[in-house]
C-alpha cells in the first residue's frame, strides 16, 4: 500500500502491520542478536506501538519465525523450485544457484541472521530447529537430490551427494559469517556473488567422474 503525499502513517491498514513489524524484526534480529533484541526495538522500527505488536505476535520466538517464514523462507522457495525442476546438466543449474544466492546474500540482512542462529542456538534450540527445519534442509535435500540424479546422468564422479551439496553450500555461509564476523572488525571484504561464482566452477570441475584410459583404468 503506497501512502498518499501528507496521508499520516496511522492510517495505514491494519492489514500492513504484521508485514512492516517483520521487516522491522529482521533487521533489528541481523543487527543486535535475538537475546538482545527488544521488543521495544521491532515496535520502533516498524512505527507501531508495543501493544499494537501484541495484537499480532504473543513472544519473540514467534516473531522469529514469521521473520523466517515470511522475509527468508520465500526466497529460499524459489531457489529450491529451480533446483527441483532443473532437468540439467547440473553444471548449468550450480551456476544459476550462484547467481541467485550470490544476489540473495547482498540484497537481504540473512548474514546477520545466521550468526545470530549460530551464535544463540545453545540458549535458544528454538531458533537453529526453526532455521533447520524450514530453510536449511530443504535447500541441503533439494541440491543432495539434483546431485544424485546427475549421478544417474553419468555428470558427477561417485560420491555421498548430501556430502557434495554440504560441500558446494558452506562456502557461501562461509563468506556470509565472515562478512558479517570480521568486515565490522577492519578486516578486507569479499565480493559475494564473485565468491559463488568463483567456487562453483571450482565444484563443477572437481564434481566431473574421472577420465580413464580404454583399458578402464583412470587417467592421470
Amino acid at each position: 500500500m503506497t501512502l498518499e503525499p501528507g496521508e499520516p502513517k496511522f492510517r495505514r491498514r491494519k492489514a500492513d502491520r504484521p508485514g512492516e513489524i517483520v521487516d522491522a524484526a529482521l533487521r533489528v534480529f541481523a543487527e543486535k542478536g535475538f537475546a538482545a533484541a527488544k521488543l521495544d526495538d521491532i515496535a520502533r522500527r516498524a512505527g507501531v506501538s508495543k501493544g499494537a505488536l501484541y495484537l499480532y505476535f504473543e513472544t519473540k520466538e514467534e516473531i522469529f519465525r514469521a521473520v523466517v517464514d515470511q522475509a527468508i523462507a520465500p526466497n529460499m522457495q524459489v531457489v529450491r523450485a529451480m533446483v527441483a525442476a532443473h532437468p540439467g546438466p547440473l553444471s548449468d543449474l550450480l551456476r544459476l544457484v550462484a547467481e541467485r544466492v550470490g544476489g540473495l546474500m547482498e540484497t537481504l540482512p540473512v548474514g546477520g541472521v545466521v550468526k545470530m542462529v549460530i551464535a544463540e542456538a545453545g540458549n535458544f534450540p528454538e531458533l537453529a530447529r526453526v532455521w533447520h527445519d524450514d530453510l536449511v534442509a530443504q535447500i541441503l535435500g533439494a541440491m543432495t537430490d539434483a546431485i544424485a540424479a546427475a549421478q544417474g546422468r553419468g555428470e558427477v564422479r561417485p560420491g555421498d551427494p548430501r556430502i557434495y551439496a554440504l560441500e558446494i553450500i558452506a562456502p557461501m555461509l562461509v563468506a556470509l559469517i565472515w562478512r558479517e564476523t570480521f568486515v565490522p572488525s577492519g578486516a578486507q571484504p569479499f565480493d559475494l556473488r564473485a565468491v559463488a561464482r568463483q567456487h562453483v566452477e571450482t565444484m563443477i570441475e572437481g564434481l566431473k567422474p574421472p577420465k580413464t584410459s580404454k583399458d578402464g583404468e583412470i587417467a592421470p
